[in-house]
């Protein structure tokens, strides 16, 4: 395999831009399926759950492989909801490049800015793709002007729109200088190139201009052939664009219609012409497991050894667990023997695939720069790397962000409990945002995700591919605990057990901390490791579970600046017990307070509603930051409370006779108002 050219890249946006339907079309004109399906229907290829072809939404990434002209495109199909962000944050950790899709209508929208900043993360190039021209109140120069206000990235369209909205008919080339239209006849599958109109040509040399401007700080010659009078070859103006893109300084912009089949093949010339190969990625940099400090490099080439990532799992009933991986450097055969990290324990690949959606092509073997399937892993999980036996290396783990809703859950019968929980288990496995656990106090089974629509999403699954009817309680808000003082505090622990006397005194600082949590000893004397790491263990264990209502605590930081001791009397048992003590105590005299999560609201509304939907945000102790005008409508941005947003969907059709659409996903954590505090003590107390 030429590994110049391949390309992996994820197509990702806000939830109904046309992300799924951009990559149908991909699929058809690279004639990987016959028939193209569609979102509304239910039939689209990558959409392949029951949940998702029956809401019309995107719920896990699918990976799927085609072919154009001379090269190789793996392709990740990533959800727009922010409930399942993780989806998008696991594929962009292993991807080359991305395909941001936005709405010609809606631009840059919440989730699209939250994926934009996710690729920003790990320094992924990019193209834009501006779908929807043929939308009523499309515009395409003002999607353009806000990414440029939003994003680091100087957004340079290489095509402009030809028409918009009803009169849409194709887009102008910038690069090649050509209007290109697409034949309906043929579902897009055919065009022509034409001259383009001379209504159009003065718009089209404006464009370009602002393109040859761009591209000449990368090519010299460019400028050159400005100042000369001559127009600048396409050939070098996609070399000199492409080298900006991989330098994540521009991202080339693209525009069309999925729906209408106008756009997308140019698209998948722009994703070859611009975006990386495996071999365009600096090399990649882990760490020997044995040694934190040592950096390892691995360069992507068959020949180096072995490496590569476990991005997510899924569990097939017939084959177990399937790991899809992402190989950085030389090859794994199959019945290969590999460690996975962390842990070192050893597993050997049973079968290699190749995905897609959910069908699967059984291969030999799988090379550096390959996005793949393994199953017979053993001890591994998301985040995992696996590596050669006898060059171990260890790549960053992957971080995942904290439930912020729970709800109960049971079996209908006594007899599905073990079930249940074999159930929830691959559920977990499956998904790091999904967390089980069980209330020390109640006993309850307790579900936790990112959103009410990730537990709904849960629950069905649960009742259709488990069999497995359950029974669940109303969402519940996941609080913090923490303080609003800093207090110094001192406890000795003494006791005599089984004829042994058991002493340590421990005194500690405890204060606010915005950063999280945190756990420093500073002493004047010098303490064995095992008491110190005892100590340590102790404060901690002690962040789990505040004393108010056993959520966990943050935005704390706990410092020992002294201990008291007898050398015969000490143990690490005592230290642990007064450390414990110290805290407790400390905690109850630093004015303890709950943190309630706060989203990000965002709400795009006909005029006429604005008052009402505002009134509702604020009945809902929420708060309005911005108002913008968006053609006829307008973008009402703010905070709300999760505890008020329960439920908010309906409210907002209501209120707006289904016309208004919001997005919102979690942004902070913020102290629980009193009076609220006490109407949440004394429902739960």
């Amino acid at each position: 395999m030429n590994l110049a050219k391949l390309r992996n890249i994820g197509i990702a946006a806000h939830i109904d831009a046309g992300k799924t339907t951009t990559t149908e079309r991909i699929l058809y004109y690279a004639k990987k399926i016959h028939r193209m399906g569609e979102v509304d229907s239910g039939s689209a290829t990558m959409d392949w759950m029951a949940q998702e072809r029956e809401r019309g939404i995107t719920i896990t990434s699918a990976a799927t492989t085609v072919g154009w002209k001379d090269a190789r495109i793996n392709i990740i199909d990533t959800p727009g909801h922010v409930d399942f962000t993780i989806e998008v944050e696991r594929a962009l950790k292993v991807l080359d490049g991305a395909v941001v899709v936005f709405c010609a209508v809606g631009g840059v929208e919440p989730q699209s800015e939250t994926v934009w900043h996710q690729a920003d993360r790990y320094r992924i190039p990019r193209i834009a793709f501006v779908n929807k021209m043929d939308r009523l109140g499309a515009d395409f120069e003002r999607v353009v002007d806000m990414m440029s206000s939003r994003f680091l990235q100087f957004p340079v369209p290489v095509q402009i729109p030809w028409g918009a909205e009803q009169g849409f008919e194709g887009v102008i080339d910038l690069v090649g200088w050509r209007a290109v239209r697409w034949k309906d006849e043929t579902l897009g599958a055919e065009f022509m190139e034409e001259e383009i109109p001379g209504e159009l040509v003065d718009e089209a040399k404006r464009w370009r201009q602002h393109l040859v401007d761009k591209a000449s700080e990368a090519e010299d010659t460019i400028i050159e052939d400005y100042m000369a009078g001559q127009k600048s070859e396409s050939v070098t103006l996609r070399k000199a664009l492409r080298k900006l893109t991989l330098e994540n300084k521009i991202v080339p912009v693209l525009c069309g219609s999925a729906l209408k089949n106008k756009g997308v093949q140019p698209l998948l010339d722009a994703v070859i012409d611009y975006l990386p190969s495996p071999l365009d990625v600096p090399l990649i940099e882990g760490h020997d497991p044995a040694n934190v400090e040592k950096i390892l490099l691995r360069e992507t080439s068959p020949d180096a050894p072995f490496s590569a990532l476990v991005f997510k799992l899924a569990y097939d009933p017939h084959m177990g667990p399937l790991a899809f991986t992402r190989v950085y450097s030389g090859r794994i055969e199959r019945g290969q023997t590999v460690m996975g990290f962390p842990g070192g324990k050893r597993s050997r690949a049973t079968k290699l695939l190749l995905p897609h959606s959910n069908r699967f092509e059984e291969v030999s073997k799988l090379e550096a720069g390959e996005i793949g399937l393994i199953t017979g892993l053993r001890h591994v999980t998301t985040g995992s790397t696996l590596a050669d036996q006898k060059n171990p290396i260890v790549y960053e783990l992957m971080r995942f962000p904290e439930p912020v809703i729970h709800q109960s859950i049971e079996p209908h019968t006594k007899a599905d409990e073990a079930k249940l929980g074999k159930s929830l288990a691959i559920l977990e496995l499956e998904d790091p945002t999904f967390k089980v656990r069980t209330d020390p106090e109640t006993a309850q089974l307790l579900i936790s995700g990112m959103g009410e629509l990730h537990l709904e999403i849960i629950v069905d699954r649960l009742k259709r591919e488990f069999r497995l009817p359950v029974r669940t309680g109303k969402p519940q808000v996941s609080y913090r605990e923490t303080i609003t003082k800093r207090v110094e505090h001192s406890a000795v622990f003494s006791r005599i057990i089984a004829n042994k006397t058991y002493y340590a005194g421990v005194t500690l600082k405890l204060e606010p901390y915005e950063s999280g949590k945190k756990v420093e000893i500073h002493l004047p004397v010098p303490l064995g490791r095992e008491f110190l790491d005892a100590i340590r263990s102790s404060l901690t264990d002690s962040f789990f579970a505040g004393p108010m209502l056993g959520y966990p605590i943050t935005k704390v930081r706990v410092t020992v600046t002294d201990v008291e001791f007898r050398e015969e009397d000490a143990s690490d048992i005592a230290f642990k017990a007064a450390a414990s003590q110290a805290f407790s105590e400390a905690y109850q005299k630093a004015s303890p307070a709950l943190l309630e999560p706060i989203m990000d609201v965002e709400v795009i509304t006909p005029e006429p509603y604005m008052g009402d939907v505002i009134a509702d945000i604020n009945t809902r102790r929420g708060k309005i930051e911005e108002l913008t005008n968006i053609k006829e409508q307008k973008l009402i941005k703010g905070f709300m409370p999760l505890a008020a947003s329960f439920g908010y969907a309906t409210a907002l059709r209501s209120l707006t006779q289904g016309r208004a659409s919001f997005a919102m996903h979690f942004s902070h954590y913020a102290i629980l108002p009193e009076t609220e505090r006490r109407k949440l003590f004394d429902y739960l107390v």
